[in-house]
């Protein structure tokens, strides 16, 4: 289950975490609700103060305005004459925000002026002053016709009577546009608030910061036109949220139009610090990482100290005890003896199987030891027999059981002697056999010389005794056909090849064609013992005119291979 990947999910930790935060949900909820409820109603002031910071700015501008007209009313009929246009000079010097003051003939021709003036050959046919021929007193007007001033400005123009009432021409004010634009200091605007004023067309004129102001929209004249003032939201020129405010200045030609920031809810929960958003969040984490801290101190860390512990339990090394078991809270404590508790009854145990598994192991190795001893003396007895015999044939089949007989014993012997009860080295197992069956034929006939080439390989009793018998047979074939008159080499030669074993016994004695025959106890015993191993046996010459006696078999180290069979072999021996 470790592996799983929402196993992770199911820890203490995990889960006492997730136990207090459902349980701090509705708090945090709480405060959220409350932090956008009260976002709503600073978010709705925000809009209402920058509409009436509009509507106040366009007041005080068209107030200024007012302040022109009365200007000029007053300034009318003493603007023809001995030094006119030096005292409109000083006027536009003591008065800021004026550009220029001139007096115009009914002609639309300059008589004073207190700047120079472009001239204007169809000034006359302009529309504002048409307005002011025709009666109107007060005019004002973006579109001039030329250029008045050196920077945005808008003009204002009362109108001139003669003495009779005749129209006699027209006072005009040159009113610069930034003198009509509100202060971003002045303290009933929103922080951060930026100013600008537009045309009735939507481009704007001046701009405190151009890149607070885009677009304006498309209907915003119209909401102007029936509200007063009109307040919406867009994007500014570097894509952050505004809110913005519209207010007309001069009629329908000049609008101002203020930007102030717009926070969403997260940068407003920035800019209040206090309110109740960052406390509930600040609760939150904190329990969280008290959970967290508090778990791991007192439940995650005694759990993975009686973990590794258990990890050395595992390993064998049981004389481990917990020694900081008196540190930990009770119930892990009481987990931590009953760990002991375990280790020490396992080392009980431990001890009584290996006490056990001695008796065992003295008791198999003494009946493998009176096994051989009872096998010796049934070959001591054969031998005996063998002696009294006077038949050539019956002494040579004597002596093949004998041989037979002290191959088992000598495998009873390897395993009561060796370190392993269920195992014997092959190597010095076979070049004890071969010496034994061969040094017992050196005393009545000619001298064999034996050559070992013996790879290692642990084997079990139930392949070695046919593996043995095997070796027998095919020795004791060598003695008799090859070896009989003059004696020769013997080779024995193992080897293991990938999954497969291959035992080869050979001499180099000229044998007759008769000791290949496929019929004969010798071969019968031979095949016998190979399909006990699951493998098989031929018989060969080989290139020194001798005979191979070649047994090939699964690999027993391998994994793969089951148990051999033992009741043809057991049958064929017998």
């Amino acid at each position: 289950m470790a592996g799983l990947p929402w196993a992770s999910l199911s820890t203490i930790r995990v889960r006492l975490t997730a136990a207090l935060a459902a349980a701090l949900l509705p708090v945090l909820l709480l405060g959220v609700l409350q932090s956008a409820i009260a976002f709503s109603r600073e978010r709705a002031q925000l809009q209402h103060n920058l509409g009436f910071a509009a509507e106040r700015s366009a007041t005080t501008a068209r107030a200024r305005m007012e302040g022109a007209d009365i200007l000029l009313q007053t300034l009318a009929p003493g603007a023809i004459g001995y030094q006119c246009g030096q005292r409109l000079a000083e006027v536009t010097q003591r008065v800021p925000g004026y550009a220029n003051l001139i007096r115009f003939d009914s002609r639309g021709r300059v008589a004073c002026a207190a700047g120079d003036v472009p001239p204007d050959a169809r000034r006359a046919m302009r529309p504002w002053f048409q307005a002011l021929a025709a009666g109107q007193q007060l005019v004002v007007t973006r579109e001039a016709g030329s250029p008045y001033a050196g920077e945005p400005a808008v003009l204002a123009a009362v109108r001139a009577t003669a003495p009779d009432g005749r129209f006699d021409g027209a006072f005009v004010a040159v009113i610069k546009l930034a003198s009509l634009e509100p202060s971003v200091t002045d303290p009933i605007l929103p922080a951060h608030s930026e100013v600008a004023l537009a045309e009735s067309t939507g481009r704007f004129i001046t701009q405190t910061n151009a890149a607070a102001f885009g677009a304006l929209p498309a209907n915003w004249r119209d909401k102007v036109r029936t509200q007063g003032s009109y307040v919406w939201y867009a994007r500014d020129a570097k894509g952050e949220r505004r809110v913005y405010s519209a207010a007309p200045v001069v009629g329908e030609a000049v609008y101002v139009v203020l930007a102030a920031r717009s926070p969403g809810i997260i940068s407003w929960a920035w800019l209040n610090p206090l309110s109740g958003i960052v406390f509930p969040l600040l609760t939150f984490a904190l329990a969280l990482a008290a959970v967290t801290m508090v778990t791991d101190r007192v439940v995650v860390r005694w759990i993975a100290y009686l973990q590794r512990i258990a990890a050395l339990y595992a390993r064998g090394r049981l004389s481990v005890r917990p020694v900081q078991a008196d540190q930990m809270p009770p119930e892990i404590r009481d987990l931590a003896e009953t760990l002991e508790d375990m280790a020490d009854a396992i080392v009980g145990r431990d001890a009584s199987l290996r006490d056990s598994l001695a008796q065992k192991d003295a008791l198999m190795r003494e009946i493998h030891h009176r096994v051989k001893n009872n096998l010796q003396v049934i070959s001591s007895l054969l031998n005996m027999q063998q002696r009294s015999l006077a038949d050539p044939a019956a002494r040579a089949a004597m002596s093949d059981t004998r041989q037979r007989i002290t191959a088992l014993a000598l495998i009873y012997r390897a395993l009561y002697q060796g370190p392993d009860l269920k195992r014997v080295d092959l190597r010095p197992f076979l070049e004890e056999l071969t010496a034994q069956l061969v040094a017992g034929e050196m005393l009545h006939g000619p001298a064999v010389r034996t050559d070992l080439s013996v790879e290692a390989l642990i084997i079990d009793p139930d392949r070695l005794a046919p593996l043995a018998l095997f070796a027998v047979e095919a020795i004791t074939n060598a003695q008799k056909h090859a070896f009989a008159e003059r004696g020769g080499v013997l080779r024995v030669d193992f080897a293991v090849h990938g999954e497969e074993a291959e035992l080869a016994i050979s001499d180099d004695g000229q044998a007759p064609d008769g000791a290949l025959v496929t019929s004969g106890v010798g071969r019968t015993l031979m095949t016998a013992f190979a399909r006990q191993l699951r493998g098989r046996a031929e018989l060969v010459r080989n290139a020194a005119g001798g005979i191979t006696a070649r047994l090939i078999f699964p690999n027993p180290s391998a994994p793969a291979h089951g148990p051999v069979e033992t009741g043809e072999g057991n049958q064929a021996a017998a």
